[in-house]
């Protein structure tokens, strides 16, 4: 992974230029454009003449080299052609699905409709569940070359360092953040420590219900943008809500279906709480390098306060305790 030093990474992506882009690919827009709710990338509606309008997503420059967008491009399209339902990238008359523009990289996707899916429903968990299990089936078949790792220095103490570096932190919540960031680190380590030897394949890696969009046919997986090697358990644990024995019965739900297709190591289950820390601690980082670009201000203006970083401290506090409990049961 790579990372910008552009302070306003869009700030020449205008109506015109993300139009001219989409026909560069060949296409000819109607003109119509509509933004879509998207912070790490920017992407848009793109009415096209006499069709289907598309989607544009416009990577934020500097984020993934060429080689990693392509990668999670090619994991996508491995995918829809098993008929698993993930939304793909279009390709053009040369296969081709980066494309470039004005110094922006794009990529074009069919408009998928759908709602969120509701993860009270024992059948919509095993529905997923089953759609999960052909994911990591096919994930685990060979590797990633240029996608990260789903791992603690990754998603944990390169964050926790950043945002101890950052100048966000109230000067005297900096003690509070530190040892509270530490003793989560050394927690986290335990729990990978108990889950052994786990199976590292490829991943959705940002499976949450935001990227999940349900029709009458079923789910529709969206925004690979995060695709990762790790745990299987990564792609499940954002699917489970509510209380420990709330989230059992979704989790057994899930793997109902998931079972059909894939193997699971109940080890993993120790990961669960730990990789919602890692979680944690990468959210803050994320915003807090992305503050330069003025949307993320807008969108976010509590992050610059102390009373945001108060909470945080105290949510990484009672995190703490909740890798101090037995991980998930799979017991009926």
């Amino acid at each position: 992974m790579i990372e910008s030093a552009t302070a306003t990474p869009y700030q020449g992506l205008t109506p015109d230029v993300i139009l001219a882009a989409v026909e560069s690919t060949g296409r000819l827009s109607d003109g119509r454009l509509l933004a879509l709710n998207s912070y790490e990338n920017r992407v848009y509606q793109v009415g096209i003449e006499d069709n289907a309008p598309l989607i544009s997503k416009f990577y934020r420059p500097g984020r993934w080299s060429d080689a990693a967008i392509l990668e999670e491009h090619a994991f996508s399209r491995e995918l829809t052609d098993v008929e698993i339902p993930v939304v793909a990238p279009l390709a053009d008359v040369n296969g081709a699905t980066l494309f470039h523009h004005a110094g922006y990289r794009f990529a074009l996707f069919p408009r998928q409709g759908g709602r969120a899916p509701d993860l009270e429903r024992p059948d919509q968990l095993e529905w997923l569940g089953r759609f999960l299990g052909r994911i990591h089936a096919v994930g685990a078949a060979r590797h990633f070359q240029h996608r990260p790792q789903i791992d603690i220095e990754t998603l944990g103490r390169a964050p926790r360092e950043f945002v101890l570096q950052s100048g966000f932190l109230p000067p005297e919540l900096g003690p509070r953040y530190r040892e509270v960031s530490d003793l989560l680190l050394t927690s986290v380590q335990r729990s990978f420590e108990r889950s052994g030897d786990f199976a590292h394949i490829r991943l959705h890696g940002d499976c949450h219900p935001g990227n999940l969009l349900w029709t009458d046919k079923g789910p529709h997986f969206v925004d690979l943008d995060d695709c990762a090697t790790g745990p299987a358990v990564q792609d499940l644990w954002m699917l489970l809500a509510g209380s420990r024995a709330e989230m059992e019965q979704q989790l057994g739900h899930i793997l109902e279906g998931y079972l059909q297709f894939a193997e699971f190591n109940a080890a993993e289950l120790w990961l669960i709480e730990a990789l919602r820390a890692l979680r944690m601690l990468h959210y803050a980082a994320w915003v807090a390098r992305r503050w330069s670009d003025p949307a993320f201000p807008r969108a976010f203006p509590w992050f610059n306060a102390p009373r945001y970083w108060e909470e945080h401290i105290q949510n990484l506090r009672e995190q703490l305790a909740q890798l101090d409990e037995a991980p998930l049961s799979l017991e009926p």
